[in-house]
């Protein structure tokens, strides 16, 4: 349904009516994307603005539709499954490039995936001890012809049993940083596929991103096209290729006598070590499972290791089981999206073991061994090299869950058993108490209705709820008249029951019958009338309202198809600054990225043991609105160590964002970004980043353009808006609920790492953000005080040129005062074209200036970082309390003087000081008398010229206007 578009358009039959014309008039239309129509059972009515065919159309209103769709089960004839051939022929004009299939170890037998009712037929090798060569196949062009071999390529390469080192200590040693390999061999995929993967529209232009060896990273846009359409953009162009040899490690069968086998598999410095064996049910001890892939990075060839080890050995006794050896210049390549390679069985070898001796080495192991790079489907499950085998440690995606606004409306309760020993006339205060995992809120205290005898609020309470809908909601009815509550009744709601609702219609209210509470007065409590319903219309924010990278509702039927797609590039960091210290003291970063953006989160692989990372991983996300941030971290990995006893927070080592909106459409920016973060001690920079952005945008106009037009946050915040302190309160309940989803995904994403992606406390007292709110609100008012300065050098004829034309624009701007308005917008029009060329290059990271942190006093860094309720002692918190009071005196000030300036303008009519409201009221008299008896253009220029007069002509001292103002009363003297 992706795929699909719906056009609805509304007309108005005027045969139905008196009137004469044309039959139908539009009234507006509506188009939807597929992704908008829901599946039959989960559809609901959703209302649609009419939108208009031409902008001097004077349509408006909204038209309730209900879409879903269904899926029909159609029946076809049955197709006997074709027999397997020994040899498929590839023919040559399904390849564009010329591509030659290394030699690997004979099989012993192919496995070959199938249905049921195939069965595998085996190739038995003639000889053992003389394997037959395998002959290499190539896929030439059309144009040339294969050409012919005069002879076989090497035979497979067998190490014999003393290849094998049994007693040799596993000592794993981490590869350092490594460039690719100067040749690679890619293959095109056909047209369709290239649709497929790059995910765009054929109009798109075409980037590419060279890197280059210097340390310039400023955005670089190469633009080409092939007969008039554009290339294919491989989903992993904005990063380098990596090459990794992939080692699929499935199963054995037949070996000899074992407990719990495990493979290993050695290639130079590289050495990695299989899980245990698993089985099936059903199956002996000798057919042992293991289903692993590995990753090892290759090196620089001068550098490279030759041969790949794969033996299995026995875990308890390290008894040596078998092996098999494979030289690394005849392994294959696989470019996707070639499918994956099918493993083969390959016979274990043990080296001059006689066939009498007991402990001979028996039995196959099935194996598929390739080359590629990190765009392999296998590799976010793989082992990588430069990456410890355990989870924490793996790249993943993740996905925010699906949260929802509960909004419970209390009307009334009834048939209460209220204790009667109150105070003499006092009024009982009864409350609703409602409580949702961790969430609790509290309704006010309720009126009485002596005629019905029940208690009103009509009020609401809302909370966060998370999907899977697991938790209960829990209504606590309360008697706080006295100190200690009284429980009067309570009533349990499970999540999961409550209707949804898309827009504002009205849900049906319910009563809900109050069980046994405190009071012990019998099983009837009373009951409860209560509407409940989960609002799919909001947006439910997680993260500061400055930095959201999302604004759809949680109602999928809601939204808008998307305009683009942002893609990004994690390449690497350098030069970044060690977090701990190892065995002998040895200091080390464990380094891993998390990317945010929308309901979807990445998580890099962790480069163990090294300052300058390469993770040259590249992830996509579908943006919906372009006025929204995406946001990168760092950090080192503490979890990782977790099986050790060192449960510790991974740490943050600094963060970057980046607003789509200032991305221009299909531009690649590939830059370096510095790591700032603001500790105790001060700020220090913890390394550089380096990334590659890019936002794939085919859409330009006008639906890219009119989303600027459109409302920010859904329709319902706007029908029925939460108050600022409320959605504050939701916005920490939100955090809590997706810190707590992630942290039990695996790798789990810990707690500190979600707060500090969503900004959980971007609301905090700090007197460092005071400085740099206050420094940012005079930056914006730079501009009236650059006017009232250029102004006031025009009427002090600082330049006599250029105060002389200004009288001349006055007097043409007096006459033809039809030419204000666009001379404005013109002048306007000519301050953007001058700024274009100081328009920012690259995407802007962090700003150390304006977020005050060069030079912060540490005192104030330590009271920014500490806990709520402080941690620190009585007399640094009384210092702390003063120097907050004196801060806040400043503030006061401010504020009363602002207030007094609005409350002279109110006296000047408001007759608190007679003689001034007389005066005010006399002058406004004259004025309107002059006015009226005077030409305007007259006023206009002897006001202008007069403000315009020569210094010779001025008095130093203030005018009498602004002594007028000055003296009037204000309620300052009120104030107690």
């Amino acid at each position: 349904m992706e795929l699909e578009e719906l056009d609805v358009e509304v007309y108005n039959d005027k045969r139905m009516s008196s009137g004469s014309g044309r039959k139908n008039h539009f009234l507006g239309r509506v188009k939807l994307c597929g992704t908008q129509f829901a599946k039959r059972g989960e559809e609901g009515l959703v209302y649609f603005t009419l939108e208009k065919k031409s902008v001097l159309s004077w349509i408006r209103g909204e038209i309730g539709l209900r879409i879903y769709y269904y899926d029909e089960t159609v029946e076809e004839p049955g197709v006997a499954p074709p027999a397997p051939a020994e040899v498929t022929a590839i023919p040559p004009e399904t390849r564009k490039e010329e591509i030659r299939v290394l030699d690997v170890p004979q099989p012993t037998e192919v496995a070959l995936e199938a249905g049921p009712n195939f069965r595998p037929q085996p190739v038995f090798m003639v000889e053992e001890m003389h394997p037959q060569p395998v002959v290499s196949t190539e896929v030439h062009h059309q144009d040339h012809p294969p050409p012919h071999h005069h002879g076989h390529p090497p035979p497979p390469y067998y190490h014999p049993l003393h290849h094998y080192d049994h007693s040799s200590p596993h000592n794993h040693r981490q590869a350092r940083e490594i460039h690719a390999p100067p040749h690679e061999v890619r293959m095109q995929p056909p047209p369709e596929m290239t649709r497929t993967q790059s995910g765009r529209v054929e109009e798109a232009e075409k980037v590419r991103v060279l890197r280059r060896t210097s340390s310039d990273y400023s955005p670089r846009v190469i633009a080409g096209k092939v007969n008039g359409k554009s290339e294919k953009i491989s989903p992993f162009d904005l990063v380098e290729p990596m090459q990794f040899l992939f080692i699929r490690v499935v199963k054995a069968r037949s070996l000899a006598q074992n407990e719990t086998p495990y493979v290993k598999i050695r290639s130079g410095n590289h050495l990695f070590k299989s899980k245990p064996a698993t089985y099936r049910p059903g199956e002996p001890p000798e057919n042992p499972e293991w289903r692993q892939v590995f990753a090892l990075r290759q090196n620089k060839p001068e550098s490279a290791a030759t041969t790949l080890e794969i033996s299995v050995w026995d875990a308890p006794s390290e008894k040596f089981l078998g092996g098999v050896c494979f030289d690394l210049s005849e392994v294959p390549v696989r470019d996707p999206p070639d499918s994956p390679l099918a493993p083969q069985w390959y016979r274990l070898e043990g080296g001059g073991r006689s066939s009498e001796d007991p402990n001979r080495v028996t039995g196959d192991i099935q194996l598929a061994i390739w080359a590629g790079t990190q765009a392999d489907d296998a590799f976010p499950e793989a082992c990588c090299s430069d990456t410890p085998t355990i989870s924490y440690t793996r790249s993943k995606v993740y996905q925010s869950p699906k949260l929802w606004y509960l909004r419970v409306t209390v009307v009334e309760a009834q048939d209460l058993h209220i204790p009667p020993n109150l105070p003499p006339l006092t009024a009982p205060d009864i409350r609703v108490k409602g409580q949702l995992a961790f969430q609790a809120a509290r309704t006010r205290r309720g009126s009485m209705n002596n005629h019905s005898a029940s208690i009103h609020w009509n009020e609401d309470l809302v909370f966060v709820a998370g999907e899977p809908l697991e938790d209960q909601l829990i209504l606590l009815v309360e008697d706080r008249t006295v100190r200690d509550p009284m429980l009067l009744g309570h009533a349990v709601i499970p999540v999961a029951s409550i209707e949804q609702r898309l827009d504002e219609r009205h849900v049906a209210s319910r009563w809900l019958k109050l069980e046994n509470g405190g009071s012990g007065s019998g099983p009837y409590c009373g009951r409860l009338h209560l509407r409940l319903y989960l609002e799919g219309g909001y947006h439910v924010l997680d993260e500061a309202a400055h930095v959201c990278s999302d604004f759809r509702p949680t109602a999928k039927q809601l939204w808008k198809p998307a305009i683009g797609i942002l893609e990004l590039g994690i390449l690497g960091a350098r030069g970044l600054l060690p977090m701990k210290t190892k065995g002998g003291g040895k200091a080390s970063t464990d380094a891993y990225c998390v990317a945010k953006y929308g309901r979807k989160w990445i998580r890099t692989r962790t480069i163990t043991d090294s300052f300058d990372p390469r993770w040259n991983e590249q992830y996509t996300w579908q943006v919906y609105d372009p006025c929204t941030v995406l946001t990168v971290g760092l950090f080192d990995n503490w979890r990782m160590f977790v099986e050790l006893g060192e449960d510790r927070p991974d740490c943050h080592m600094g963060k970057i964002r980046i607003r789509v909106s200032t991305l221009e459409s299909n531009k690649v920016y590939m830059n370096s970004y510095p790591l700032l973060a603001l500790h105790r001690t001060g700020l220090k920079k913890m390394g550089e980043i380096e990334m590659a952005v890019r936002f794939a945008c085919p859409l330009l106009l006008p639906d890219t353009c009119t989303v600027y037009g459109q409302p920010l946050l859904p329709r319902m915040h706007y029908l029925r808006p939460l108050g600022v302190a409320q959605q504050e309160a939701l916005r920490g309940a939100a955090t809590r609920i997706v810190a707590a989803w992630l942290v039990r995904s695996e790798p789990p994403l810990g707690p500190e790492v979600v707060k500090c992606m969503l900004d959980a406390d971007s609301h905090a007292w700090s007197i460092r953000k005071s400085k740099a709110n206050w420094f940012r609100i005079v930056a914006v008012l730079a501009w009236a005080i650059g006017l009232a300065q250029w102004l006031d050098d025009l009427r002090r004829w600082r330049n006599p040129v250029t105060t002389m034309l200004m009288h001349i624009l006055y007097l043409v701007l007096i006459w033809f005062p039809e030419l204000i308005v666009p001379t404005m917008f013109l002048y306007v029009f000519l301050i953007g074209i001058w700024y274009y060329r100081f328009r920012p290059k690259i995407p802007a990271g962090m700003d150390i200036r304006l977020s005050q942190a060069e030079a912060v006093d540490l005192e104030e860094l330590d009271e920014e970082f500490d806990t709520i309720p402080s941690s620190k002692p009585p007399e640094i918190i009384r210092v702390r309390y003063d120097r907050l009071r004196i801060l806040a005196a400043r503030v006061q000030t401010v504020l009363g003087d602002l207030a007094a300036q609005g409350e002279r303008v109110q006296a000047l009519v408001s007759w608190r000081d007679p003689r001034a409201s007389k005066l005010f009221i006399g002058v406004c008299l004259l004025v309107t008398i002059v006015l009226y008896a005077v030409p305007p253009k007259m006023v206009a220029v002897a006001l202008g010229f007069y403000f315009l007069r020569h210094p010779m002509f001025r008095d130093p001292m203030p005018p009498a206007s602004l002594n007028f103002f000055r003296r009037l009363p204000s309620l300052s003297d009120r104030l107690i």
